[in-house]
């Protein structure tokens, strides 16, 4: 008995002892496939290895919401609700397989630890301060993260009081051309990627809505580009410069405004030349995620729309911006645009064709980030006969928006270690995340919610050689 049993215990021990080299070997494959690059349908994506820099300009709201949040999921002091890249899945092959992955699972994105952080503001407080003037986050959080964010302090802005009329700061670059301050800003981005330790690098543009101007010669080519940066030419925006110097350094940019920023021939030229993916335009948060959700379901439903009365009130800085009439315009025509390109008013003249569409911001400060969407939807149905919807979304601004920028921090970064991505300029899968989507020249853009959504995750199956999802369904009734 004695010899049985011990001869069951070395069986025992030898079994377990080749779980565990298998469970080893397990783990070493994984971490080996995890650090080389990927093969797939979609070209190569490189492994995210080493940190990622997250360089801002304009360290208000938006940024700080973004910035403390995630160094509170960081913490376990809260959930990533509402990013997609944190919390979302993707179905891969029929429903019957029951394979849906989390997307950060999927496909190779850099991990909330690897993320490091750099902004330019034109005002010198660090970014617990800045949170706290802010008012979006509560005070006891901001204090459990108070020596992450003091640690944060902006590097002297890029500013031009033509382009944001309402505020004004200290913390400005000085130079005597407009290629003087490109110049400043290339020296900071490579003096964060040094001090740092970042492999690779994102600028994600949350500064304040510019004033409205249409492009001009000096947006036509690389060339006339910097000519008109060393002339100091007066429709080169502050936010073009942050484009400019990014891309000449190969780094991603987005653009979380209206501005006209990177959607022009220079930076399309720069973005495909330096393999700098760009995307834009404006973060969609409250009420145009509203009008992206509703509207194709008009559409599909074939229900007429004979009007859409939109106003929005907040009191952030945002807010104080947007009262200046010459910003306004540039936020207005980044809105107003989306419900011509769902409903297709010239394939649907009957129902589309004479809409009367009114988009207004008000300032008013005792609502602070906390901004109120109301809509006024007078539309028809069978017959003609007429009915109304209304809808008051009270919505917590940079709450809605901190999740789009760390979508599109992890995944620019994706796009740029794609080969497939990398090398063409405009990311249109991106579109999900914006009021105004860039699209090619000539292309008119999707604006469509559940369409872009399709777009985003089918562009994740071809990445890694997945089926795409076409949602037929017919090889279930074989």
């Amino acid at each position: 008995m004695a010899t049985s049993k011990k001869s069951t215990k070395a069986a025992s021990r030898t079994s377990a002892n080749s779980a565990f080299r298998a469970k080893t070997a397990r783990v070493e494959l994984k971490a080996e496939r995890k650090d080389r690059t990927e093969s797939s349908g979609g070209g190569t994506i490189q492994a995210a290895k080493g940190k990622l820099g997250v360089m801002i300009p304009g360290m208000g709201a938006v940024a700080t919401t973004f910035v403390a949040g995630v160094e509170a999921i960081r913490k376990d002091l809260a959930k990533p609700i509402g990013s997609l890249t944190q919390m979302g899945t993707v179905r891969l092959g029929k429903r019957t397989e029951g394979r849906s992955p989390k997307i950060k699972e999927f496909v190779p994105l850099a991990g909330l630890d690897d993320l490091v952080f750099t902004g330019w503001d034109i005002f010198e407080d660090n970014m617990y301060e800045a949170a706290s003037h802010a008012g979006v986050l509560d005070h006891r959080l901001l204090e459990q993260l108070k020596p992450f964010l003091s640690s944060l302090k902006p590097r002297a802005a890029v500013f031009d009081h033509n382009y944001v009329k309402r505020i004004n700061g200290p913390n400005v670059k000085k130079g005597k051309t407009k290629m003087d301050l490109a110049e400043q800003l290339r020296d900071d981005i490579r003096d964060f990627k040094k001090t740092s330790g970042a492999s690779r690098l994102i600028t994600m543009w949350c500064g304040s809505t510019e004033s409205y101007i249409e492009p001009t010669n000096a947006h036509r080519s690389l060339k006339a580009f910097e000519k008109a940066l060393r002339e100091n030419d007066e429709m080169i925006a502050p936010s073009m410069i942050y484009a400019y110097a990014s891309l000449m350094e190969g780094v991603p940019f987005a653009n979380g405004a209206p501005n006209l920023t990177v959607d022009l021939p220079v930076m399309l030229e720069l973005s495909r030349n330096n393999e700098a993916p760009i995307c834009g335009k404006d973060f969609k948060t409250g009420q145009t995620l509203m009008k992206t959700v509703l509207a194709p379901a008009f559409k599909a439903r074939l229900l007429g729309l004979s009007g859409w009365y939109s106003t929005n009130i907040l009191g952030n800085r945002d807010g104080e911006v947007l009262d200046d009439p010459g910003s306004f315009k540039t936020k207005e025509e980044s809105k107003l645009g989306v419900l011509e390109h769902i409903l297709q008013p010239a394939l649907y003249p009957e129902l589309y064709g004479n809409i009367f569409h009114k988009v207004r911001i008000n300032y008013y400060p005792p609502r602070g980030d906390n901004k109120e969407g109301w809509d006024n939807i007078d539309i028809f149905g069978w017959l003609g006969y007429p009915m109304q919807i209304k809808v008051d979304f009270l919505c917590r601004d940079s709450i809605l928006a901190a999740p789009i920028v760390l979508d599109l921090v992890l995944f620019l970064d994706l796009a740029k270690r794609s080969s497939e991505l990398r090398g063409l300029g405009i990311q249109e899968w991106l579109s999900f995340y914006f009021k105004s989507p860039m699209t090619p020249p000539g292309l008119y853009p999707e604006h469509d919610l559940f369409i872009q959504s399709m777009k985003l995750k089918n562009t994740l199956r071809h990445l890694k050689n997945e089926p795409l999802i076409t949602h037929l369904g017919l090889e279930y009734y074989d």
